[in-house]
């Protein structure tokens, strides 16, 4: 089967996960339509897939445990200088968040972090600083608020380097497949 990379988010729904990611496009990050906009649960994380059949169920019954919460953004904050990243910040859901990725984490896809977890929204990664320091600014007073009704695994698309929403798992148990507009987009501003 070979090996594939995945990752678990919660999305940004819309027009909050679209507004965000064509101003990450516009601050000139490259990565902007390939990755769909979301807060990490699961980085991005090589996986036999044989081994992918019981990482949803596991993720399906992570789900099944969990309950609808309050997700709250507002605000940007940054991790520079320790790596080149601006970010929307969690004002709420934050715990709640970190609850669930050590619980998607504790399966049969263990994975240790870089860095401590802290949820955020990613809107520049990577790109010059002037531009950081714009998305930065520019995004200062940024707010949205939605309930968390679950979470999606991904999977990165060897060729072309889309994430691609492959399922999705609502707490109280429901897991389905992503709807075609829910996966990663690819335009041409993209190379």
């Amino acid at each position: 089967m070979g090996v594939t990379t995945i990752g678990v988010s919660i999305a940004v729904p819309e027009p909050y996960g679209r507004l965000l990611q064509e101003s990450r496009a516009a601050f000139g990050d490259p990565a902007a339509y390939c990755i769909p906009t979301h807060i990490t649960l699961l980085p991005p994380t090589e996986v036999p897939g044989e081994e992918l059949p019981a990482f949803r169920l596991h993720l399906a019954r992570v789900a099944a445990a969990g309950r609808p919460f309050v997700m709250r953004l507002h605000g940007t904050d940054t991790f520079r200088p320790l790596t080149p990243v601006v970010y929307v910040r969690v004002a709420e859901g934050g715990a709640a968040c970190a609850d669930l990725q050590e619980r998607v984490r504790s399966g049969p896809v263990a994975r240790e972090l870089q860095f401590p977890y802290h949820p955020h929204v990613t809107v520049a990664h990577g790109i010059a600083d002037a531009a950081m320091d714009r998305a930065q600014r520019e995004l200062a007073e940024f707010s949205a608020a939605w309930t968390a009704s679950g979470f999606a695994l991904y999977e990165q698309d060897p060729g072309d380097g889309v994430w691609r929403r492959m399922r999705d798992f609502l707490f109280g148990g429901e897991e389905r497949p992503a709807l075609p507009q829910q996966q990663g987009i690819r335009t041409a501003s993209r190379l």
